[in-house]
């Protein structure tokens, strides 16, 4: 998946103020807040600007932090050192339309790896298990196969 420079453009004046901010300036939506927190449906996250494949629900658990979880990608992410705000970090991108997600810690369950993918609701779109076909991610179906 490739996205256009006019592509994306068109994609991020869809975005709301919010998801601009977080996608775009790597901003971070309040804890808690987010559409997909506490939220358990079967399916996969997609880029919000790109769509480019993300997470699978089956990946997905309650850290308690305020923020959807994850404990790996359905695809390789970018990684960036992150300093900010005193702090040492690794913020997740996606690897196409190089959106701030979020950032990954080695604080996850450790019978599935340790990692503890911390993302940003507003930076993800949900497409739903019964959809997959029809939204053109047919292929992932396979995930919840295994």
């Amino acid at each position: 998946m490739t996205l256009s420079k006019e592509e994306k453009e068109q994609a991020l004046k869809k975005l709301s103020e919010e998801e601009y901010n977080v996608t775009q300036r790597a901003g971070t939506e309040y804890p808690f807040t987010g559409k997909y927190n506490n939220f358990y449906e079967k399916g996969i996250y997609v880029d919000i600007v790109s769509g480019e494949p993300l997470f699978s629900s089956q990946d997905k658990y309650d850290a308690g932090c305020g923020w959807p979880s994850f404990t790996k990608p359905i695809k390789k992410l970018t990684y960036r050192r992150d300093q900010s705000y005193g702090m040492e970090r690794t913020e997740v991108r996606s690897p196409e339309a190089q959106s701030h997600l979020g950032h990954v810690f080695t604080d996850g369950p450790v019978n599935r790896g340790g990692l503890r993918y911390c993302i940003n609701s507003a930076a993800l779109k949900f497409i739903p298990y019964d959809e997959l076909e029809k939204a053109g991610y047919g292929e992932y179906k396979k995930i919840f196969e295994q």
